[in-house]
């Protein structure tokens, strides 16, 4: 594997006079290009006259391993070369236009522009179509509107910094996730039902309890309803639905109709029952025994007092279409390792490379730090430690050498893991901590300064990104400051866990770093089709003597904020295959984890994905948020976690709301 960054020099780092540094991260591409498949398709010009029964067309046979991007330049290219509409083409970059495909109706957008063009859906689509030329849309990007413009600004407002700004979260994971997120969104939409959504019923499924059916005679209750200012008590089973319910009152009012202003020519079936002085209602197909109102009145010993009215209009629930198109389903998938291996491949078709592949140490050039305004005792020295975190887990640590503390610190100095690329797991965060101590004496030594450091800035860096691609180039982050100790600190050891950088560009502490560079992006694979994956389940169902069971069980009985020992971490991942039959066990067992080398990842992934108890087991919502604390960065882990509370019902929601959006 060709590599671009190994050189050792230090680069010398000028600064200007009267300006401070503030460096601009530069996209890294690769300038070979190499021969492999060709991909026929027929780009559809935004030039197209709109009343034109011949569209402008350009046919290019698409090298398969270039990005999006570089097919959008090719296009630009040769429509320049060629002459057609110079003044647009000339004018505009090729960013002004989006690419665009239908499929099954829908429009769907080419959005990432760094994604290998054979990995998109669409050219699995059109082979399943089996056409030999496929179809894509050149399309101006739509200016967005007032109201669109106006609706990012709240939400800048409510967040506290303005979410668009790329260089606030290193890249553009925020909108690539919104933008993801339309398609599950359209399809909740299409799939709901307008009038439920519209009243949207509080309800339970859970037995009614005991003492509420002591409060019960004969299985019956009676129930108050108001229409206008006359009311009609009747007397209902608690098993009867709201439409039974409404059936009752109408027959009950039979003769009294014109005194409740109710109209011959209507039905219980033009009315809906709503709780007396709240937006709630009943309705749906649901006995009313499990209605939270109802509860909450028998609990109490109150009347049951309900409104009859029309049922709310469902168009005004409609909620507005967005300008955006979807985006293709393959957005931001990578391969599996078999796929993307170099490993007996013709380097000509190499266009991504396996993370796993990668066999040399990790490592970052801390280039330097600066800062607007120095703290008032300048008389200190500072060091950058620079750890590489899974979750809580510490996977490896550097730290630079000592210097003065000034305006700008310059070190240009490589830092080496004792971590090799292909042991970083998804959710590695490298984590860069500004320490300060007092000036060295003749006396002190540099070991003893750094134990009496202070931390005064930290900022975190995730070492795969959202693409499942590991970072490449260089960083500027803009560091967060620790709160001093007459300030509010209470939720520092959490706030240090973020991977957003400071928005305050202009008075923060900003870091240089520097991350080796490859001639391809290098991606973290989806899998890997183990050949030793028989012998590990061999392996795993050894029996556990009856001496060790007798500690295992007190392992798994420990209190969750008790740490492990490594003697208990080696014997949970020793009878990993016992632990799995267990779910009480999984949060021990995946602590035991060792994040740091790969083997161990994928047989935990392999175990988690074959094993079957956890989604069958009965729901235990504190195990479950166990499992989406800071502890557990593993994506395959959190998601295991959520699949288990997606089961949970409103009324429990509400009550673990809070521990669910910390």
């Amino acid at each position: 594997m060709e590599h671009l960054a190994s050189d050792d020099e230090p680069p010398v780092v000028r600064r200007e006079e009267n300006k401070r540094r503030r460096r601009k991260m530069k996209a890294f591409t690769s300038t070979s290009a190499v021969s492999t498949d060709h991909i026929a398709v027929e780009f559809v010009l935004p030039t197209t006259n709109k009343n034109s029964k011949n569209p402008d067309t350009l046919h290019l046979d698409v090298t398969g391993n270039w990005t999006v991007e570089q097919v959008k330049v090719q296009i630009w290219h040769r429509a320049v070369t060629t002459k057609l509409c110079p003044e647009f083409y000339q004018k505009y970059s090729p960013d002004h236009c989006m690419l665009l495909y239908q499929k099954k109706g829908n429009w769907y957008e080419i959005y990432d522009k760094q994604q290998v063009f054979q990995t998109l859906d669409c050219i699995r689509y059109w082979k399943a179509l089996r056409k030999e030329v496929g179809k894509i849309h050149l399309v101006v990007r739509p200016q967005p509107t007032e109201d669109s413009l106006q609706y990012q600004r709240f939400l800048n407002h409510l967040i506290g910094y303005d979410v668009t700004d790329v260089s606030n979260v290193h890249d553009d994971e925020l909108e690539f996730t919104r933008r993801k997120l339309l398609t599950p969104r359209k399809i909740e939409l299409s799939d709901r039902d307008p009038k439920l959504y519209s009243m949207d019923p509080w309800m339970t499924t859970k037995p009614l309890p005991e003492y509420l059916l002591s409060k019960i005679s004969n299985n019956h209750i009676l129930v108050v309803i108001h229409k206008d200012t006359t009311s009609q008590t009747i007397k209902v089973s608690i098993d009867d639905t709201p439409v039974q319910v409404l059936q009752c009152f109408f027959t009950k009012i039979t003769k009294k109709r014109a005194i409740l202003g109710i109209s011959e020519d209507v039905s219980e079936s033009d009315f809906v029952l709503r709780v007396c002085g709240r937006e709630e209602y009943l309705y749906g197909n649901y006995a009313i025994k499990d209605f939270h109102w109802i509860r909450q009145c028998l609990k109490n010993g109150e009347e049951i007092h309900l409104v009859l009215e029309h049922p709310p209009d469902p168009e005004q629930d409609v909620v507005q279409k967005e300008d955006w198109s979807q985006v293709d389903d393959c957005t931001g998938v990578a391969g599996t390792h078999e796929q993307l291996t170099i490993t007996e491949k013709d380097h000509e078709k190499v266009f991504t490379i396996s993370l796993w592949d990668c066999n040399r140490k990790f490592r970052v050039k801390i280039l330097g730090i600066d800062i607007p305004l120095l703290p008032r005792n300048s008389d200190l020295i500072v060091f950058v430690e620079a750890s590489i975190f899974h979750g809580q887990q510490l996977l490896a640590q550097e730290r630079t050498t000592s210097k003065p503390f000034t305006e700008e610190v310059l070190w240009n100095t490589w830092l080496e893991f004792n971590i090799k690329i292909k042991d970083l797991p998804k959710g590695t965060r490298l984590s860069l901590q500004v320490l300060c101590g007092k000036a060295q004496t003749q006396t002190s030594k540099e070991s003893e300064c750094k134990n009496k450091s202070r931390l005064l800035y930290y900022v975190n860096l995730l070492l795969v990104d959202h693409r499942s691609l590991l970072r490449q180039g260089e960083f500027i982050l803009h560091m967060w400051k620790m709160p001093e100790k007459s300030e509010d600190n209470s939720s520092v050891n959490a706030d240090k866990l973020t991977s957003a950088t400071n928005p305050d560009k202009n008075s923060s502490m900003a870091v240089a770093i520097l991350l080796d560079k490859y001639c391809y992006p290098v991606a973290l694979p989806k899998s890997k089709d183990s050949p030793d994956s028989e012998m590990e389940g061999e392996r795993g169902q050894r029996e556990m003597p009856n001496h060790l069971r007798k500690q295992f069980e007190q392992i798994i009985a420990t209190d969750p904020l008790h740490p492990l020992s490594s003697e208990d971490k080696e014997l949970l991942w020793h009878f990993r295959q016992e632990c799995m039959k267990d779910p009480k066990a999984y949060p021990k067992f995946l602590s035991s984890v060792k994040w740091g080398k790969q083997e161990a990842v994928a047989i935990t992934h392999c175990l988690l994905e074959r094993c079957t108890i956890w989604d069958r087991s009965s729901l235990d919502v504190g195990l479950a948020l166990q499992l989406l604390d800071c502890h557990f960065s593993d994506e395959n882990v959190r998601t295991m976690a959520v699949r288990k509370l997606e089961t949970l019902e409103d009324d429990d929601v509400l009550r673990y709301l809070l521990q669910l959006v910390q």
